[in-house]
C-alpha cells in the first residue's frame, strides 16, 4: 500500500494588511522566527522542524470568524499551557467558543487553532479514549453556522 503522512510545510494567502500582526502574533507570541522574508511573504519556522509560509496579496480579509463544513483546525502543542494561554489570549486573538476543554481561537490571518500540551493524551482525537461531549460540540458549531 503506499504511504501518506502530513509535510512539516504550510502556506497560507493573507491580507497584506495583515503583516504585522502575523508577524508579532506567530513570532513574539508563538516564539517562530522568520527563516527568510520578502516584499510579498515571510517564511517561518515553529519549533524545531514546522514552516508556515505566508502569501501577502490583495485578498478578501477573514478576521471574522466564518465556519463551514470545509474548515480546518491547526493544532499547537505546548510545554506550559496554562503561560502559552494567556500569552495568546492577551495578544487581542479571537476566542472560539467551542465546548472543549482546550483553547480553541482564530490567529491573525484567519487560521483556527487548538492549544494542546506536548504530552497531553489527545487518544481520544484518534477515535480511542473518553473526551468532550461530542453532541455538545457539533450543536455549538451548527449555532455558530446560523
Amino acid at each position: 500500500m503506499v504511504k501518506v503522512i502530513f509535510g512539516n510545510h504550510s502556506s497560507v494567502i493573507v491580507p497584506r494588511k495583515d503583516r504585522d500582526s502575523i508577524r508579532n502574533f506567530y513570532c513574539d507570541v508563538l516564539g517562530g522566527i522568520i527563516t527568510k522574508e520578502e516584499d510579498d511573504r515571510d517564511f517561518v519556522r515553529l519549533g524545531e522542524d514546522f514552516f508556515i509560509g505566508f502569501l501577502y496579496g490583495d485578498v478578501a480579509d477573514a478576521s471574522e470568524f466564518l465556519r463551514s463544513a470545509r474548515s480546518i483546525w491547526l493544532e499547537i502543542k505546548s510545554d506550559n499551557v496554562e503561560e502559552m494561554k494567556q500569552r495568546i489570549l492577551d495578544s487581542g486573538v479571537l476566542k472560539l467558543d467551542i465546548p472543549d476543554p482546550h483553547l480553541y481561537f482564530q490567529a491573525p490571518g484567519g487560521q483556527c487553532m487548538r492549544l494542546v500540551g506536548i504530552d497531553e493524551d489527545m487518544s481520544f482525537y484518534e477515535g480511542a479514549g473518553e473526551g468532550p461531549n461530542v453532541a455538545n460540540v457539533k450543536k455549538a458549531v451548527k449555532l455558530k453556522e446560523k
